[in-house]
């Protein structure tokens, strides 16, 4: 019995088993294929949202350059068509457009520096010292506003007189 069993069924199972083995392997390996594809599926979603993310952005500064030369391109139109009618109004009307920035700028000037005073003379006279005067009256504004006048009414011109600007 035992050569019965040796003989024909366990070679039929030892070749059944071998016969079944290559199957289980290849189902482990498809099984694995597929993972891989997912996992390389979700990186190219990512990578394309990241792409798409990129080229919004993209759009996004494209039209924000478009409006900014739009702005500029009106802001120059109407600076023209101002010099224009002011030289075919005449003389006293090219003269009192030409003083407007001065006076504009004169009179905030001006403004600012009073109250700068009269805040310093109010601060003093309650007691602080010249120096804590000096610093509360010494803001980041205050030196914006005298310098960018300066620069302005100064070194701006001075630089077209040489060509530089």
């Amino acid at each position: 019995m035992i050569e019965l069993l040796g003989g024909g069924v366990l070679g039929s199972l030892l070749g059944g088993l071998f016969r079944l083995a290559p199957e289980v392997l290849k189902y482990f390996d498809r099984r694995n294929e597929r993972q891989h594809e997912l996992a390389m599926f979700e990186r190219q979603v990512d990578l394309e949202k990241v792409r798409g993310s990129i080229k919004l952005q993209e759009i996004g500064a494209q039209h924000a350059m478009a409006v900014d030369a739009g702005v500029l391109g009106a802001l120059q139109a109407a600076v023209t068509q101002q010099t224009e009618m002011v030289k075919a109004a005449g003389g006293w009307v090219a003269s009192l457009s030409a003083s407007v920035r001065p006076v504009v700028t004169y009179w905030i000037l001006g403004l600012w520096s009073f109250v700068h005073v009269w805040f310093a003379w109010n601060a003093w006279l309650a007691g602080a010292s010249p120096a804590e005067v000096f610093k509360t009256m010494m803001t980041a504004d205050f030196a914006a506003l005298v310098a960018g006048t300066l620069n302005y009414w100064f070194l701006d011109r001075t630089l077209k007189q040489r060509g530089l600007a």
